[in-house]
């Protein structure tokens, strides 16, 4: 019963966080990194295999949080999914980006791939969301759904990636992605 208290805080303060920063307060900011700041940076160190660009990745995200504020629609999800979607999207137009990954030398950007590829356990996976709701919802989908909805929403493979690591038809990936993130959002209503 307290976790769901302290996620309902938690979601709370987000909210009032965005407000803030609709309102042009920067305390919306600085309440957002309090509350999420180490959980942010560990998912964008996660994506991007590198703590420097991790960083880069949730300065920019914040920066957008603040500029896109009055877009946040609290019917459409959770003050805490929109935030972290924008960080998402922060690193992987980051990974796209291949200027910062041609700097490292060959065996360096080889090691940071190889760490890559093992993001996503196919086992304990249950310890990334810690206990809560999208936990019990994800715990619903079938493991390869589950499997690849993790590998692109938490460790940043594109949908090619995906398919070529799982040895998958694109098509047939793409609808696993679809299927399995219209299942969670029915579990999360």
């Amino acid at each position: 019963m307290s976790e769901d208290l302290d996620a309902r805080a938690r979601a709370n303060l987000l909210f009032r966080a965005i407000a803030d920063c609709t309102a042009g307060k920067g305390a919306g900011v600085d309440a957002i990194l309090a509350s999420e700041g180490a959980q942010l940076l560990g998912v964008a160190q996660r994506i991007l295999g590198r703590r420097d660009l991790a960083e880069e990745a949730l300065q920019d995200a914040m920066l957008q949080v603040w500029r896109k504020a009055k877009q946040f629609d609290a019917q459409a999800g959770s003050a805490r999914g929109w935030i972290y979607a924008i960080l998402r999207n922060r690193c992987l137009n980051i990974l796209r980006d291949g200027k910062r990954l041609s700097t490292l030398p060959p065996a360096e950007l080889a090691s940071l791939l190889e760490a890559r590829q093992g993001i996503v356990p196919d086992e304990g996976w249950e310890i990334l969301a810690g206990p809560s709701r999208i936990r019990d919802c994800l715990s619903g989908l079938d493991s390869q759904s589950r499997h690849i909805i993790l590998l692109a929403h938490v460790a940043g493979f594109s949908h090619a990636e995906i398919s070529t690591r799982q040895d998958v038809p694109l098509g047939t990936i793409k609808s696993l992605i679809r299927r399995g993130l219209q299942a969670l959002k029915e579990c999360l209503t």
